[in-house]
């Protein structure tokens, strides 16, 4: 199952205290990059869309947003935002030519390692030709748990972007930066985002 139970259940009963180091994410200058890119009234997939910060600005700027999580509890705040989220395992979300762009921040990451490849192509086929990816990840190797007991997968940013582009995705931004997050660790981070190319 790609995602992990120990993990959700984490989200569940940390969701408020996530909620509130995340409030910043919001004002992230490539959240507004991504949301001034695509076509006005788009539909865009937030997936792991937490506590829902990002998908009501999204929301506010003038698109649908398709926010799911898989955590009940983030769902539940997203929801008493303002925000039409579902609950929805990666695994769970399918179809084909669906969005215009998918906004996958720090959520993948928990996916299994051994699952992430098909699961990318999984996702960039429900995304419209021409349409928007973005991913933000931990750089690392392997998979490990952290120390408040969440699943990660790590990847290096060359295996990161050998497995966007491997699902047909092209033109590449990336980003490098660090962060601490929910546990109080500081990781290093990739974010990338790339296109699905008009004629796929």
């Amino acid at each position: 199952m790609p995602v992990d139970d120990e993990t959700i259940q984490v989200y569940n009963a940390r969701s408020s205290d996530y909620a509130k180091i995340t409030t910043d994410d919001a004002k992230s200058p490539e959240l507004g990059s991504f949301i001034a890119a695509l076509p006005a009234g788009s539909l865009i997939l937030d997936l792991g869309c937490g506590p829902g910060h990002m998908a009501k600005v999204m929301q506010d700027a003038g698109h649908r947003v398709d926010a799911v999580d898989a955590s009940p509890d983030m769902v539940k705040l997203a929801c008493d935002s303002g925000v039409t989220a579902r609950i929805a395992r990666f695994e769970e979300v399918n179809g084909q030519n669906l969005y215009d762009g998918i906004w996958a921040s720090f959520s993948l990451l928990h996916a299994p390692r051994d699952a992430f490849p098909d699961l990318i192509t999984q996702l960039t086929a429900t995304l419209k030709p021409g349409g928007l990816f973005y991913i933000a990840m931990k750089l690392g190797d392997g998979e490990h748990r952290d120390s408040i007991g969440r699943l990660y997968s790590y990847f290096t940013e060359e295996e990161l972007l050998s497995h966007m582009q491997v699902a047909g995705l092209v033109d590449p931004q990336i980003t490098r930066g660090s962060s601490i997050g929910l546990s109080g660790e500081e990781a290093q981070h990739l974010t990338i985002t790339l296109r699905k190319p008009q004629n796929a």
